[in-house]
C-alpha cells in the first residue's frame, strides 16, 4: 500500500504521431542543440543512418551514429556514454525497439542530456515511460531504474512502425491489453504508480487504462488487416497510439502488477528468451484472470480475442516445457518479485504455481 495520500500524473514532454515523421527529425533536434547522438537498432543501422546523413546534410546540424549492440546493460551503456561524451553531443536520441529505447533513456540520464525517444516498432510501450530495465550481459532480468524525468519528445512514424514485422505489432497489443487489467490491481490494493518516488493514481490515469483497453477490442482485428496490406487506416493509428502512447501512460501512471511479474519470472528460463517482452506478458494476463478468479464471461471475451489477433495464451507458445521442474522455477522467481504482490490479496508461491498450471489449460483448451 502506498504510503502517501498524494496523488500523481507523470507523461513526456510532446508526443507526436504520424506518417513521414521520421523526415523531421532535424527539425526536432534543433530545438536542444545541433550536435546529436543518435542510438539505432542495428537491423535498421546502415538504412536509417543513410536517411540521416540525407536529412542532416543541408543543416547546421551534425550527428554521430551508433549502432545498439543488443542488450540494456551497463557494458552497452559505458561503451555508447563514452562515445557520446566524446562528441559532445547536445541531445539524445533513442531508434529502435524496447531494449534499444531503454538503453537510450539510460545514457542521456546518466549524461543530463535531453532525450528523444522514436520507436522503430510498437511492440511495448516503453518509449512513453520513465522506466528502463537493466539486463544481465546474458539478458537475465536484474531490475528497472528510473530516470529523472521524462523524454522530451516521442516521436512515433507510422510508416516506419508499420513495416517492422507483423509480430511486432502483435506483441504490442499483448503488452499494452494487460494495462487494463494490472491498473485494477494496483487500484484495488492502493499500490504505488512510476512516477517519482511513487504516488497514488490519478483518476487520469485509469481513464487512459480503460480507454487503450477498448481501443484494442474495437480496433485491433481490423488494424491487423490494414496491415496486411502494408496500409494505414484510422483503426491502425489507434492502435499504434493505444500501444505506445495510452498503455505507457497507464501503467506509468497505475503500475504493473500479475501479468507483467510473471514476465520478469520468464526471464530466469533461457528458452524464453527469444520471444518477445508483449507475447510473455500476453501468458501472463492469462494468468492475471486465473490468479484473480476473474469471471467466467470476462474470460471468455478476452481469450477469444487473445487468440483472434494471435497472442500466446500457452507455456508452450513462450517457449516453456510445462514440466515440473520448469513451472516451480517459474512461480519460485515470479513470487520472489514485487510485481506479483501488487496484488489486492495475499499472494503465495503455492497459489502462483495452481494459477500458472491452471492458466495453461485454459490456454490449450482456447487452441483447440
Amino acid at each position: 500500500m502506498v504510503n502517501r495520500t498524494t496523488r500523481a500524473f507523470g507523461c513526456p514532454n510532446k508526443y507526436i504521431q504520424g506518417p513521414g515523421e521520421f523526415n523531421n527529425i532535424e527539425k526536432y533536434t534543433r530545438q536542444f542543440g545541433e550536435k546529436v547522438c543518435f542510438l539505432m537498432d542495428g537491423f535498421l543501422f546502415k538504412e536509417l543512418n543513410h536517411s540521416l546523413v540525407e536529412i542532416y546534410k543541408e543543416t547546421s546540424s551534425d550527428f554521430i551514429a551508433i549502432n545498439f549492440e543488443g542488450e540494456c546493460c551497463e557494458a552497452e551503456i559505458s561503451r555508447i556514454n563514452q562515445l557520446c561524451k566524446t562528441y559532445g553531443a547536445t541531445v539524445f536520441v533513442g531508434v529502435g525497439g524496447g531494449k534499444t529505447m531503454d538503453t537510450a533513456k539510460l545514457c542521456s540520464d546518466r549524461q543530463g542530456l535531453p532525450l528523444i525517444i522514436m520507436p522503430t516498432a510498437v511492440s511495448t510501450d516503453a518509449p512513453v515511460s520513465e522506466i528502463a530495465v537493466l539486463y544481465t550481459e546474458d539478458g537475465v532480468y536484474i531490475g528497472s531504474e528510473k530516470m529523472k524525468k521524462g523524454s522530451e519528445i516521442v516521436i512515433v512514424d507510422s510508416e516506419i512502425v508499420i513495416s517492422a514485422p507483423k509480430r511486432l505489432f502483435i506483441a504490442g497489443i499483448g503488452d499494452a491489453l494487460a494495462t487494463w487489467f494490472e491498473s485494477q490491481a494496483n487500484k484495488a490494493s492502493d499500490s504505488a504508480n512510476y512516477v517519482g518516488t511513487g504516488y497514488r493514481s490519478c483518476l487520469a490515469g485509469m481513464a487512459v487504462s480503460k480507454m487503450c483497453y477498448d481501443i484494442l477490442l474495437s480496433d485491433a482485428v481490423s488494424a491487423l488487416r490494414a496491415l496486411d496490406r502494408g496500409v494505414v487506416t484510422e483503426s491502425v493509428e489507434n492502435i499504434i497510439e493505444a500501444n505506445t502512447l495510452l498503455s505507457g501512460l497507464g501503467f506509468h501512471n497505475t503500475g504493473l502488477s500479475a501479468a507483467h511479474g510473471i514476465h520478469s519470472g520468464m526471464t530466469s528460463l533461457p528458452s524464453t528468451h527469444k520471444y518477445l517482452h508483449g507475447e510473455k506478458v500476453s501468458f501472463g494476463i492469462v494468468f492475471q484472470m486465473i490468479l484473480e478468479n476473474r469471471p467466467t464471461e470476462e474470460v471468455n471475451k478476452i481469450m477469444k480475442f487473445m487468440v483472434e489477433v494471435g497472442l500466446p495464451v500457452t507455456l508452450e507458445q513462450v517457449g516453456i516445457e510445462a514440466t515440473e521442474e520448469n513451472i516451480s522455477t517459474l512461480a519460485k522467481k515470479t513470487y520472489e518479485n514485487a510485481l506479483i504482490h501488487h496484488e489486492p490479496f495475499r499472494v503465495t508461491e503455492g497459489l502462483v504455481y495452481a494459477a500458472i498450471v491452471t492458466a495453461d489449460e485454459l490456454g490449450k483448451s482456447y487452441l483447440k
